[in-house]
């Protein structure tokens, strides 16, 4: 899209005001009100932004500005905020893109790609829980009728949350996703909404955009919409997870071939890149699980309906939902990745691991496709399955020492582990209510 067409757009749909949005380190939608006349100015000089007060830009007081630089292709309406439009930036200091911006640290790491004559197809799956909170600041369901111990794929649920999700729907598709699925997931007043997958750069700004409408349509009916990775200690977490293929210039997948003698459909290209994530699987988990939250869902163990559905342990297998990484035949479905990570993020490490594994040549080992919750650490041993970092601490660790995805991150990498350090030393020094409980007279 051109300006022309862009202000033709604009005018045909009566836009009052263009969202100038990018996201800061966390994946936090960020944005500025443009009158709708002032389009070239977007595209030429962009909306300038104060760099210091936004996580993760590697800015003090005195720095330059931030300058957010439109994106025409992305330009889109805002359905349920009248003569609202929407368009992706990209961050400009002193007239150069800059490091710090995320979308433009997975813009050089799909430039590599795009040298090889391949482009990475994603298809992003997203939860969320509708909640409400009650004046003592208590969480629950926002249906206080959703109390099934396995309510996953409960008609009554998905019933009573309909007027939310029609409206979440719409405004979807008139965004251009090809919404195809929807469902009550495995915890109370959790949903998922599935659309088609693109390549990874609109998957991630489509990612930004659910969950702007989540959060904007949910508070338009007295609800949260939460991407909180675990917010009941007994109920399964939301992830964010990632299909993913190579496709060639023809569109071809790269990782589908009939032929594997594993019968999951993948090629050898599959399997190395495969054998990537598993190896850089230990640092991919502070990117993809980036807050201390995460680790309450990705904790070894069960929950009241019988599994957590989120990866404990460093393995792949055929359908298996337990797994790290899940074969749903000539495509890998990692699961790692939980609501609050950043999925620029995410994408540019899982480009830098999975290239690595290609480039190395890395072999997967066998597929496990047995129920991994079953398996004693023992029996895991003996099937040379390692377990996730199992606190964003030792997560942090093992991204320090990745050259590999701290290569990908650029300054961006120091800049997240500094801010995370930060945010774990934070929570070991709260002093919480279950530690009040249990020793303020214990002893």
């Amino acid at each position: 899209m051109d300006l022309a067409q862009a202000q033709t757009f604009l005018a045909e749909h009566d836009v009052k005001f263009i969202l100038a949005q990018f996201v800061d380190i966390h994946g936090v939608a960020k944005t500025k009100a443009v009158p709708s006349n002032h389009l070239k100015d977007l595209i030429t000089d962009g909306a300038g932004f104060a760099g210091f007060a936004l996580w993760g830009f590697g800015m003090k007081p005195n720095s330059p500005d931030y300058m957010a630089i439109a994106d025409l292709h992305t330009l889109t309406l805002v359905p349920w905020m009248p003569w609202f439009a929407r368009v992706v930036c990209v961050g400009h200091v002193n007239g150069k893109p800059y490091p710090y911006d995320c979308r433009y640290v997975l813009m050089q790491s799909l430039a590599q790609l795009q040298a090889r004559g391949w482009t990475l197809n994603v298809g992003i799956e997203p939860e969320l829980q509708l909640l409400t909170q009650s004046a003592d600041g208590k969480i629950m369901p926002y249906d206080n009728t959703d109390t099934l111990e396995k309510p996953c794929y409960d008609f009554k649920g998905l019933a009573n949350s309909i007027s939310f999700i029609q409206e979440l729907v719409a405004s979807l598709q008139v965004a251009g996703f090809d919404v195809y699925q929807i469902d009550h997931e495995d915890a109370n007043g959790q949903f998922e909404i599935n659309y088609t997958y693109s390549d990874c750069l609109t998957a991630c700004d489509r990612y930004i955009f659910f969950k702007m409408a989540a959060v904007g349509i949910a508070r338009n009916y007295g609800m949260i919409a939460s991407f909180m990775p675990k917010p009941f200690p007994d109920r399964t977490g939301t992830g964010q997870h990632y299909h993913l293929s190579l496709a060639d210039r023809q569109g071809t997948n790269l990782f589908h071939s009939d032929s594997d003698p594993q019968g999951l459909g993948l090629s050898q290209l599959a399997y190395h890149f495969l054998a990537g994530l598993l190896h850089h699987a230990p640092a991919l988990t502070a990117i993809c699980a980036p807050t201390v939250n995460s680790y309450k869902r990705l904790v070894v163990g069960r929950s009241l309906s019988g599994a957590t559905w989120a990866p404990a342990y460093i393995c792949y297998g055929n359908n298996n939902r337990s797994a790290m990484i899940r074969i749903p035949y000539g495509r890998l479905e990692l699961r790692l990745a939980d609501g609050s990570a950043n999925p620029y993020l995410v994408a540019t490490a899982i480009i830098a691991a999975g290239l690595d594994g290609i480039d190395r040549k890395l072999e997967a080992p066998q597929p496990i496709n047995e129920n991994l919750y079953d398996l004693s650490p023992a029996e895991l041993e003996k099937r040379g399955v390692a377990t996730l970092p199992q606190n964003l601490g030792s997560a942090l660790d093992a991204l320090a020492q990745d050259q590999v995805l701290m290569s990908a991150l650029g300054v961006l990498g120091q800049e997240f582990i500094d801010l995370k350090r930060m945010e774990y030393v934070e929570y070991q020094r709260h002093v919480s209510d279950w530690e009040i409980k249990r020793y303020l007279e214990f002893f």
